[in-house]
């Protein structure tokens, strides 16, 4: 594509929308809190946090770096900065957020049958069975291909007019319906024990189950921040020159930060009003064990309802971004239409997420957490840190106030400890994977 007709944001509020809008998504508020309720609660919370903002936050940096000094998305990315032989870091992302996307879309569609559910009140007598009814089968492919359309829909209404203008939107109404939902769980009986766990760690905790705190952990770090998708790269390439990426980063992280803590404060003090507070977490947990506390409470189909319109704007929000990902390399490549594009790419997701639409999200969820996302980290890290080097320094420095030492520190980070602890985390994350594969934990 001529690079003079290539799309941009509106402004830098606009960017900042959209990428927190990438980050905001399911991670935050479908798998945050039952990830944290089965990791030991604050224990898990506190090494999340740890991840977030000395690995996660680095290393959205170097995205935004690639992406803005290339003006151009994860794959080619690398080719235009000069270093063609590094373009499998690209295409691990891309084929990362394609595999997201997939199932991503599926649990999408469970989100929309909720919010039928809300109104038709079909989840307040046997939560269980309402989610099998919708989870799996014809009913689950139906709603994953309405929730497809939709995120085509928005993608192929371009940068401006489709992506900003939707997160524009859907950002706010999250921050706002979250603490609505966050004060009325403060009322409810038995809030202070969710709390409780929710924000008083036991470091026992994460010393007894430290080798499978730290890869979900990392992998809700790296999920929930959209990191290792080549979606922060492609939508750092639509980025002006003169834009502060440290500020833009910081900005997205603690917004980013802000959902995952207001979801635990609204999910907490339900679960533990419900008597639900901890148990195992799984692809359908979430879903189960809230409709059921949800049946419950007073004004359960009210809040059920809010809740769940909550979750769909956070699915939406990153959906759009897991398309763009892919979608914008062949925007890039091949000068194609995006509309096109966005129609192709998605039919295309559609049809790979028919697989865990019977049955096996937890299988795709797991391997992107637990491997794609570690790799694609890692991979972008060292080219980041000892191949490009001076120059994303460079790079890192427009825009922004900071001094050199400050900018020289972050890449020392990014060289070394980065790389270190991603290695680590991915060895642990391969080796709980095919534990679950042996032990038949995904069949």
């Amino acid at each position: 594509m001529d690079m003079a007709q290539r799309e941009t944001w509106t402004s830098r509020v606009g960017f900042i929308f959209a990428a927190v809008g990438s980050a905001v998504g399911l991670g935050n508020i479908w798998s945050f809190p039952f990830q944290t309720a089965s990791n030991g609660g604050a224990a898990f919370l506190v090494v999340y946090l740890l991840a977030v903002f000395l690995i996660g936050f680095p290393t959205m940096l170097i995205e935004f770096v690639i992406g803005r000094r290339s003006k151009q998305n994860a794959v080619s990315a690398f080719s235009e900065l000069g270093y063609g032989n590094w373009t499998f870091a690209g295409v691990i992302g891309v084929f990362a957020s394609f595999i997201t996307l997939s199932f991503y879309s599926v649990v999408g569609g469970w989100v929309l049958n909720y919010i039928v559910g809300s109104v038709t009140g079909g989840y307040l007598g046997d939560a269980s069975t309402f989610f099998g009814s919708v989870s799996s089968g014809t009913v689950a492919v139906a709603a994953h291909a309405v929730f497809m359309a939709i995120t085509i829909a928005i993608v192929a209404g371009g940068v401006a007019d489709g992506i900003e203008r939707a997160t524009k939107f859907m950002i706010p109404a999250i921050l706002v319906l979250l603490a609505g939902l966050a004060v009325w769980g403060s009322t409810l009986s038995g809030a202070s024990a969710g709390y409780a766990y929710y924000l008083s760690p036991d470091f026992g905790v994460i010393a007894t189950n430290f080798t499978s705190i730290v890869p979900s952990a990392m992998g809700q770090a790296f999920f929930t921040l959209s990191l290792g998708f080549g979606v922060m790269v492609a939508y750092a390439s639509y980025l002006g020159r003169d834009d502060s990426l440290p500020g833009d980063s910081a900005i997205i992280v603690v917004l980013n930060t802000i959902v995952a803590l207001l979801a635990g404060f609204a999910v907490f003090p339900i679960l533990a009003a419900t008597d639900a507070l901890t148990g195992s977490t799984g692809a359908g947990t979430a879903f189960v064990a809230l409709a059921g506390a949800f049946g419950q409470l007073p004004a359960g189909r009210i809040i059920g309802f809010v809740f769940f319109v909550v979750l769909l704007f956070a699915a939406l929000s990153s959906s759009i971004s897991l398309l763009e990902a892919p979608a914008s390399y062949v925007v890039d490549s091949y000068d194609t239409e995006r509309w096109k594009v966005a129609v192709g790419v998605g039919v295309v997701a559609f049809l790979l997420g028919i697989v865990p639409a019977y049955g096996y999200v937890g299988l795709f969820n797991d391997f992107v957490f637990n491997i794609l996302l570690p790799i694609a980290v890692l991979f972008i890290a060292l080219f980041a840190g000892w191949i490009y080097g001076g120059e994303a320094v460079d790079e890192l420095g427009r825009g922004t106030s900071l001094g050199r030492g400050a900018m020289t520190a972050w890449l020392w980070w990014v060289r070394v400890v980065v790389p270190i602890v991603v290695a680590y985390t991915l060895w642990l994350g391969v080796t709980n994977f095919y534990a679950g594969l042996v032990n038949g934990a995904y069949f």
